[in-house]
């Protein structure tokens, strides 16, 4: 095994392949704090990529709601309970990844799905953790009663279990954008790769006898666009870019400016070490102790400056960048009240105002001498 720099834990870490990261890499951030669960997201992708034979049960991207809820079944619970409790010192981990944790003969600690796995994508949807009295309410952070939603998809990792694990080679990292790819022809159906991610995003197909999983609608990338599960977002919760690994930030690259700069996106379950190129805003209403686990040391503090990003000159007007266009935003400028989006050239893709304009209408309406309500 050969020894790669992963900088989302802090240290080198042994891999099955050298590291060779791609020219530049396919990134992402969602936020969690406006995610409505409303699974456009999810049906926007699945009529587009799998709707064929064998393919019913795959939801390359899905929705959950944590901290019950889980596609397939218990899939990270189950992954935390192979790798053991994460150890983490500042912001180095202290454990062992997946790749060194890995059983005699594997090339990856991980497990297999049962076919009833895979039976039930919306359990545990809007279920709760804890209870309030009768007449009580919540207010600010609270530990008593809290769930939020997690949308998902493949992370596209620098060092994927799923191309680590393949006895084929039948799974690639393209170097031209980084986005992990299967080649079916090569693919046998041994399902190592099934096994092989934590995040259960390879999908096995029965009817074709081959693996299958998302793309990161690689064809729209290829044309300067967002996939479709980002275009596709009611809530506006996506942003797809490029992510640059800390010695090459650049400040006006809305990703790196998240995730780098002022480190409030976080990756998900980064002691896994397969540096996922997903990023999350963490939620600002749930328990540090399960924040940290989720996302890592540094999510509690990226959720409290997500609190007070509202004051902020910079995070507000990239926020509204959000959902704002279907290309794909390489670079951002703020001047004024406007923000501006801007692909790899320097076009100008979108222009926004960071506040919107707002009117409220008077209960009474003189001139049609009827009340109205001020309801949205």
């Amino acid at each position: 095994m050969a020894l790669v720099k992963n900088w989302q834990i802090g240290r080198e870490m042994s891999y099955w392949y050298a590291e060779s990261r791609p020219k530049r890499q396919f990134g992402a951030v969602f936020d969690i704090n406006k995610c409505i669960a409303c699974q456009t997201c999810t049906l926007a992708c699945k009529t587009t990529w799998t709707s064929g034979k064998g393919q019913e049960y795959m939801l390359w991207n899905n929705v959950e709601t944590k901290p019950y809820g889980f596609y397939p079944m218990a899939w990270d619970i189950n992954a935390l309970n192979l790798l053991g409790a994460e150890k983490w010192s500042g912001g180095a981990y202290e454990g062992r990844t997946l790749f060194e944790a890995a059983r005699a003969g594997e090339r990856v600690l991980g497990y297999t799905p049962d076919a009833l796995d895979y039976a039930h994508p919306n359990l545990g949807e809007d279920e709760t953790y804890g209870t309030t009295d009768k007449g009580a309410f919540l207010q600010g952070v609270h530990n008593q009663m809290w769930m939020f939603y997690l949308a998902r998809i493949c992370n596209h990792c620098t060092y994927p279990a799923c191309l680590a694990s393949c006895p084929r080679g039948s799974i690639y990292k393209r170097p031209e954008d980084g986005i992990v790819l299967l080649d079916q022809s090569r693919c046998r159906g041994y399902q190592e790769c099934v096994k092989a991610c934590p995040y259960k995003k390879v999908f096995f197909n029965p009817v074709s006898g081959t693996s299958e999983k998302c793309i990161a609608c690689f064809p729209k990338i290829e044309m300067g666009e967002q996939p479709q599960c980002f275009t596709n977002c009611i809530g506006k919760i996506r942003l797809q870019g490029w992510i640059s690994t800390p010695d090459k930030v650049r400040e006006d690259n809305p990703i790196d400016y998240l995730v780098h700069v002022r480190k409030i996106a976080c990756p998900l379950f980064p002691q896994f070490g397969l540096e996922p190129n997903v990023y999350y805003v963490p939620p600002i209403h749930v328990p540090d102790r399960y924040l940290r686990m989720m996302f890592g040391p540094n999510a509690p503090a990226a959720a409290a400056e997500y609190r007070k990003a509202k004051d902020d000159p910079i995070l507000p007007a990239l926020f509204r960048l959000f959902g704002s266009t279907p290309m794909t935003v390489a670079r951002f400028e703020v001047a004024g009240d406007f923000v501006s989006g801007f692909d790899d050239t320097g076009k100008l893709l979108v222009r926004v105002p960071i506040l919107e304009p707002k009117v409220e209408r008077p209960l009474f309406d003189k001139k049609l001498s009827i009340y109205r309500h001020n309801t949205p």
